[in-house]
């Protein structure tokens, strides 16, 4: 018996004219929407990929929303940089805050490799206050505005000596009193040198947070205040760190590697950036692209992750 198909419902009729079993053709399928890995680092190939809906079609989000997906954000990408750092060299609070001054304008990849010389000359806050403007200059002349930084280090360091003892003050109100100190350096300062939470609001943390609709302020200071209400206090200098290491490897400012970041689910900026994952792995930057860190001498966590130190200024 040969069957034969009448209709696009697929009715099949015998060749003696007897109806055969009715089977229906499914109509060709919607384009599949785009889809991006939910996994963590370490379980991203044994997941299955998961949808990624468009911004514009989220829905408003609640505060209890924002807060559970905001901290969601930073327990997923604790588990991508557990190895999360400063990435200025440093060995004390002085050098600490010198290297943070000095990374106006500048790469702390530039900072690193320039602050050696630098505190091999002036180890001291009473060193670097005597010393000649123009020795300073010609060191620090790499990090660019050059003369401005000089005139901050050999500043903060009278300001050291003469007020504080020579020694780097653990108060907020007293660490903006120092010339070219503002809240962003008090804070790195005060988080990496003194173990005091704050939140470091630099340009990384500023793109990223408004990305992700944590706010949409846009000065400094009330983007510090609106995303620590997110979080406790005692996360703010960890998740400063997620924040900015995600921004420097994946999340960049022109061209973010949407497809191969591991929070794009949780993200309304989701598809501004490269979403093809092959193409945005080439995106990818320092360890997460088998490149150089920005420390000269990074932490061991750093090493033991597969990071590699960064160049002498001068090498290569």
């Amino acid at each position: 018996m040969v069957a034969r198909r009448d209709s696009a419902e697929g009715e099949q009729t015998s060749g003696d004219g007897k109806k055969a079993a009715k089977v229906t053709k499914k109509a060709p399928s919607e384009a599949p929407s785009k889809t991006v890995p939910t996994t963590r680092a370490a379980k991203s190939a044994a997941k299955p990929a998961a949808t990624v809906r468009p911004s514009a079609a989220r829905k408003p989000e609640s505060r209890t929303a924002l807060v559970r997906r905001a901290r969601r954000i930073n327990r997923e990408l604790a588990e991508v940089y557990p190895y999360a750092h400063p990435e200025l060299d440093f060995e004390n609070p002085f050098q600490l805050v010198v290297a943070t001054v000095l990374s106006a304008q500048t790469t702390d990849l530039r900072v690193n490799q320039t602050t050696p010389a630098l505190f091999a000359k002036y180890p001291t806050p009473e060193d670097l206050a005597a010393a000649d403007p123009e020795e300073v200059e010609e060191i620090l002349r790499p990090t660019g505005f050059f003369r401005a930084k000089t005139r901050s280090v050999i500043g903060l360091s009278k300001a050291l000596v003469e007020q504080f003892g020579g020694e780097v003050p653990g108060r907020l109100e007293d660490l903006v009193k120092l010339p070219g100190v503002g809240r962003k350096t008090a804070f790195v300062v005060l988080g990496n040198a003194f173990g005091r939470p704050g939140i470091t609001v630099d340009t990384h943390f500023q793109r990223l947070v408004r990305r992700w609709k944590w706010t949409e302020e846009t000065e400094p200071d009330k983007i510090e205040a609106a995303v620590g209400a997110l979080f406790p206090k005692s996360e703010w200098t960890m998740l400063s760190h997620h924040v900015i290491f995600h921004g420097r490897r994946m999340c960049h400012a022109r061209k973010p590697a949407c497809g191969a970041c591991p929070i794009a689910p949780l993200c309304p900026a989701y598809g501004e950036g490269e979403t093809d994952p092959e193409k945005a792995k080439k995106l990818l930057k320092y360890e997460k692209g088998g490149f150089p860190g920005q420390r000269l001498n990074p932490p061991q966590s750093y090493l033991d992750a597969g990071g590699r130190p960064a160049p002498p200024l001068g090498a290569g």
